[in-house]
């Protein structure tokens, strides 16, 4: 397995433009953006747990989500955070889907209640961040949230593990070496040693 060399994405500050780019705009396919960005990056959602999901795997109730994870045949449930939860609301309401594909395509070709693919998805970040001058990706957000989550834990893998859905620990220590620099650390002390 090859290492990540950029885990930490747009970053907090990066996602916080995203979604200030989108705030104030009453078009349809901005509430339906603002809902994605929020998914993806409050749960750290992958892009394709994202299509997957139906208005039924909404509880407003309950507060959660339930999420076709990688590799997995079941669903799981998340909880939703309250931003995450009012940007679905707010999705729901202008685009007045009560079932099916949770998010759409908008453009005009579109095929009554067509789902919305990893690919458009992928284009609407990467456009989004051109508008903001920075680069985005939808696995940018991901690596954005697990680095977040990383820094408000103190490093706390296990928890992040839970929040991220990682298989392999593995995985967030090299997001948790690359947030913290320890290669970077250790070479100024060696350097100083001198």
């Amino acid at each position: 397995m090859l290492p990540y060399r950029d885990t930490c994405g747009p970053g907090q500050k990066g996602v916080r433009l995203l979604l200030a780019e989108l705030e104030g705009g009453r078009r349809i396919k901005d509430f339906r953006d603002r809902a994605i960005l929020r998914l993806m990056y409050d749960l750290a959602l992958r892009v394709k747990e994202v299509t997957c999901i139906d208005v039924e795997d909404l509880d407003f109730c309950l507060g959660s989500i339930n999420v076709l994870g990688k590799g997995s045949c079941h669903k799981i449930r998340l909880t939703l955070p309250d931003p995450t939860r009012r940007a679905l609301e707010s999705w729901l309401q202008a685009s007045g889907k009560d079932r099916g594909a949770l998010f759409t395509r908008l453009d005009r070709a579109r095929k009554e209640d067509s789902r919305i693919t990893t690919r458009s998805i992928q284009r609407l970040v990467k456009n989004l961040g051109r508008r903001i001058v920075i680069r985005a990706t939808p696995h940018g957000l991901r690596h954005a949230a697990i680095t977040e989550a990383l820094d408000l834990t103190n490093g706390n893998v296990r928890a992040v593990q839970r929040f991220s859905r990682h298989r392999d620990i593995r995985v967030l220590l090299r997001y948790d070496d690359n947030r913290m620099d320890l290669g970077g650390k250790i070479a100024h002390l060696v350097a100083a040693s001198l």
